[in-house]
């Protein structure tokens, strides 16, 4: 009857379930798993059948967790608009803490997911997700799209995940979030059957495992599309296997895409060939270099990366860009880090509000009618860079090639700072004496000679 909003089977209902007898709850635990499942498309594929009776749980241990989450005060989550969602994001977290990391996969933290919405602006039209992992970028982008008065009703979100238990938590974290989603028939690679094949959307944003290595089989490279003009990329390294992907799936003439990358991408000496393509198409807008512990599980600093499939300007979300052909913006964030997150086992910092803000602010500036691109520049934070500079420094994206560094031992005033450090050295010379001359005369005065 309502439009985004997941039917629970009555089988399924918490008001059935809190009132079965201890004896009966694993049954009927696995009943309400199996109604639900049978209930509807929303939560189809979304749980893991019999998972009660598998684990082998005790009953009264069981009861004893039902009725501790009975206590819940439903005056609590009155006031905790997303209580459920805060608990469900602890644990991603702590299985991201958790799981291993062979394949370079990561939770990403909700201030980058804030920082890559405020960039691409991905109000309105389809958005793509090519390794969604549980759904987070999708739930984050949500959240930002409402506290800019958007419609997240009008937003259709696309997604692959590969790994069969997280894949069911997205289809739930999306239907419970009651947003319109497409994740494919079930879980698989992208890079083995991509469930998406032919579509283009307005928006794209992922967090792809970095430097994947086992990626490449026989299979990929009859995608053809995804790389027919840029050449195949290597396969010890998915990292432009991901750009050339996300590429093929952005609308041709206003796709958007945000997503990030471990720093070696923007210099590989085996990728240079793609990248001077990626370069001489103008299809990279922009490159933003983060700064390090940003993560959760690993303290890597890594690249956001936008594409952008128009570059000629025009009007978009009310504001009217001029042509940047030929032009990138680079920016250098690595010394945002002065807002450390406390209670965490390892040293994180996060981006602030306000912070985001003003890297979105610096991108949209640089991008709108009137602002000068040749002269665009703060040193030490952001450059607008020539494609024909680009050519000179052999078609690297590394930031710090063209973003202005002071030097700031040549501010120092050599004469008046040895002045400042003789003049203390005398200082503790003469002290040192005085203190020498009196423990002599403290022995003397005991009857021991000083040698």
């Amino acid at each position: 009857r309502y439009k985004n909003i997941v039917y629970v089977p009555e089988a399924a209902r918490w008001s059935m379930l809190i009132n079965v007898p201890t004896s009966d709850l694993v049954a009927a635990l696995d009943d309400a798993l199996q109604a639900i499942e049978d209930g509807g498309d929303s939560l189809k594929g979304c749980v893991k059948l019999g998972l009660f009776t598998a684990v082998k749980i005790q009953p009264n241990e069981l009861k004893k967790v039902v009725d501790e989450v009975n206590k819940i005060s439903h005056k609590v989550f009155g006031e905790e608009k997303d209580l459920i969602g805060r608990v469900y994001e602890y644990f991603l977290k702590s299985f991201a803490v958790n799981a291993t990391k062979e394949d370079g996969e990561f939770y990403t933290p909700h201030d980058i997911v804030e920082l890559i919405a405020a960039f691409i602006e991905p109000f309105d039209g389809t958005l793509y997700d090519p390794c969604c992992g549980s759904g987070g970028m999708f739930i984050q982008c949500a959240k930002y799209v409402e506290a800019k008065q958007g419609d997240i009703t009008a937003v259709n979100v696309f997604g692959q995940e590969k790994d069969d238990a997280t894949f069911r938590l997205a289809k739930m974290n999306l239907a419970m979030r009651g947003i319109s989603h497409h994740l494919g028939d079930g879980p698989i690679s992208t890079f083995d059957k991509d469930w998406h094949a032919g579509l283009a959307f307005d928006y794209i944003m992922a967090n792809p495992p970095f430097n994947l290595k086992h990626w490449f089989t026989k299979d990929v490279t009859q995608q053809g599309v995804n790389w027919a003009d840029y050449g195949t990329p290597p396969e010890s390294n998915a990292n432009y296997a991901w750009i050339l992907h996300i590429l093929s799936h952005l609308k041709a003439l206003k796709g958007v895409a945000g997503f990030l990358l471990s720093n070696g991408a923007l210099g590989d000496s085996d990728t240079l060939e793609i990248r001077k393509k990626l370069i001489q198409n103008d299809k990279v807008e922009a490159i933003i270099i983060l700064p390090r512990e940003l993560f959760i599980t690993t303290d890597i600093s890594v690249t956001l990366w936008i594409l952008n499939q128009n570059k000629k300007g025009g009007e978009y979300h009310g504001r009217i860009l001029r042509n940047r052909e030929k032009e990138l913006l680079f920016m250098d964030l690595r010394t945002w880090t002065e807002n450390p997150v406390k209670n965490e086992s390892k040293k994180k910092v996060l981006l602030s509000s306000e912070q985001i803000q003003k890297a979105a602010d610096i991108y949209h500036t640089w991008q709108s009618e009137g602002t000068d691109g040749a002269n665009y520049a703060v040193p030490e934070l952001s450059r607008s860079v020539k494609t024909d500079e680009i050519e000179k420094k052999s078609w690297s994206l590394v930031p710090s090639k063209y973003i202005e560094f002071i030097d700031h031992d040549l501010e120092i005033d050599y004469a008046a700072e040895m002045s400042r450090v003789q003049k203390e050295m005398r200082e503790v010379l003469a002290q040192e004496m005085k203190s020498q001359k009196m423990l002599e005369d403290a022995f003397r005065g005991i009857g021991y000679g000083i040698d």
